[in-house]
């Protein structure tokens, strides 16, 4: 009976120790499956570790006079009333992915008017010796300050006249480097921004002739509490001539050049800026006084002087036009809470060599009206995404009267209401 027991026991101790080892072989089977799955989602992690996303979303209502030019919804159809208009402003998502010295950006605009591309390029960065970086694709232009300034961190709802008939949507197709010293060189606070472009926005290149824009910049700090920096510009371009007249303002009056030769030419397309910053901190909060002047050259039609912004190339009469303009902002932060006061002045003479009753005569049109803004609102920063801007524009434009309709000051204020949520 003795010895029965015992053969009971070792065949017991045999099966439990063969179960054991059996399940030790699964365990670390399993521990190694679950050790390999989790190497491939790290790994798949790595590889969008310098990704981000980022956008952000402005809509807004705006109330005008009857021949205001709203931003969203459309035109006003009865000349006689005010009207309002609802709409996206504008609807950012952009996409970029960072490895090593490059960097892809991607980014569109979707508003109820449709779907558009707004950034696409490629940035190369030197991390080693210097801050400095080579960009091709299609960005904003290195011209002044204002156009490189997001729309979701400007204070006034739209960029100066000026700016956006001489930069339509402010990007361009092109390559650009940017120098700049290391943090710890003594040159640090400059930069040059340095580029070659189609000079046709974000449509397709349509010349052989490209554009040259360069701006030098500085920005230097003082005790943190006052912060000053500005820049020179400078433009130099090309309109396709399209037909064989050129029309040169002079004086009172454009002279004609009817050459057939100039048909595929060229007409010169030349700008100067200056721009400067200045901000301080005192009781108040934040003081933040910039402006900007540019003048120059520019060829536009008999209708405007808007630079060119479309896929084919034009077929009409250049009008040679001498021009200037910029504006004046002045911010106030209000300490402790979250509003800020924003005051600001701008103007565009797109002919400095005409103005008032000579307009209208000897082939000058509405194209050399002048225009004067001044806006003033308040932005209410909710939290650190959302923020709602309050703005009113009074828009004075010159007078003629030789020129049908411009005889007296247009109806054209407005007001913008504005919410924005940025991520």
């Amino acid at each position: 009976m003795k010895v029965k027991v015992k053969k009971q026991w070792v065949a017991m101790l045999l099966f439990s120790g063969t179960c054991l080892g059996t399940t030790q072989i699964f365990a670390q089977k399993n521990d190694s499956l679950r050790l390999q799955a989790l190497e491939e989602k790290v790994n798949k992690l790595e590889k969008f570790k310098g990704l981000k996303i980022s956008g952000y979303f402005q809509g807004q209502i705006q109330y005008g006079q009857p021949n205001a030019s709203l931003k969203v919804g459309s035109s006003n159809i009865n000349k006689n009333e005010d009207f309002n208009r609802f709409g996206i402003r504008r609807g950012r998502l952009k996409f970029s992915y960072e490895k090593g010295i490059a960097t892809g950006v991607f980014q569109i605009d979707m508003t109820d008017k449709g779907l558009g591309l707004k950034d696409a390029y490629l940035q190369i960065k030197d991390k080693k010796f210097s801050q400095s970086s080579l960009k091709v694709g299609v960005f904003n232009r290195p011209f002044g300050y204002e156009i490189e300034r997001s729309s979701s961190s400007r204070e006034a709802p739209e960029r100066a006249r000026v700016v956006t008939t001489l930069f339509p949507e402010e990007r361009d197709l092109g390559f650009m480097i940017s120098l700049k010293p290391n943090k710890n060189s003594p040159l640090n606070f400059l930069k040059l921004d340095a580029g070659v472009f189609a000079g046709n926005g974000i449509k397709s290149d349509i010349k052989n002739r490209k554009d040259f824009i360069g701006h030098l910049s500085l920005t230097k700090s003082f005790n943190k509490i006052i912060k000053l920096s500005g820049g020179f510009s400078y433009y130099n371009g090309g309109v396709y001539q399209g037909t064989q007249n050129i029309f040169t303002s002079h004086n009172n009056l454009f002279l004609v050049d009817s050459s057939s030769s100039n048909i595929g030419k060229n007409a010169g397309r030349e700008y100067f800026g200056i721009d400067a910053q200045f901000e301080v901190m005192s009781m108040l909060g934040l003081t933040t006084l910039s402006g900007e002047f540019i003048t120059g050259t520019q060829p536009g039609d008999k209708g405007g002087s808007k630079s060119p912004n479309s896929a084919t190339a034009g077929n009409y009469d250049l009008y040679i036009r001498h021009f200037n303009g910029g504006y004046v902002s002045l911010v106030q932060d209000l300490k402790n809470i979250p509003f800020s006061a924003v005051v600001k002045y701008d103007w565009y003479d797109p002919n400095s060599e005409i103005s008032k009753d000579d307009i209208g005569l000897n082939q000058t049109g509405k194209a050399e009206i002048s225009y004067q803004t001044i806006g003033f609102g308040l932005l209410w920063k909710i939290n650190n995404n959302l923020k709602a801007t309050a703005y009113y524009d009074m828009v004075k434009n010159e007078t003629s009267r030789n020129l049908s309709g411009y005889d007296t000051d247009k109806k054209d204020n407005m007001f913008t209401l504005r919410l924005q949520y940025k991520f």
